[in-house]
């Protein structure tokens, strides 16, 4: 009775670790399909609606093409790195 009963157990947990398995490599799959994805158009036009500084009610749509979107993100960044690297002088200079 006891084996009988083992055997049961064993097959449930067993069943449980395969079916368990089976989202994770359902989730792998899309991440292979994403990176075979061809390239997006540079000259594409994509809008983006962007909130006003200081309000949280008032935006406004700004449209670029795709490589102007990323030149724009590259100058923020660049801007952004020249500030945290900048050091206060004060009188010391």
């Amino acid at each position: 009775f006891e084996r009988n009963e083992m055997h049961k157990l064993f097959f449930t947990i067993a069943g449980t670790l395969i079916i368990g398995s089976v989202p994770a490599f359902a989730q792998t799959a899309p991440a292979q399909q994403q990176a075979a994805k061809p390239a997006k158009d540079p000259n594409e036009v994509v809008c983006e609606k962007q909130e006003e500084t200081g309000s949280r009610l008032s935006s406004h749509q700004v449209c670029m093409t795709r490589s102007q979107w990323a030149e724009q993100r590259r100058l923020n960044r660049q801007d952004i790195e020249k500030i945290q690297t900048q050091r206060p002088c004060g009188d010391r200079c």
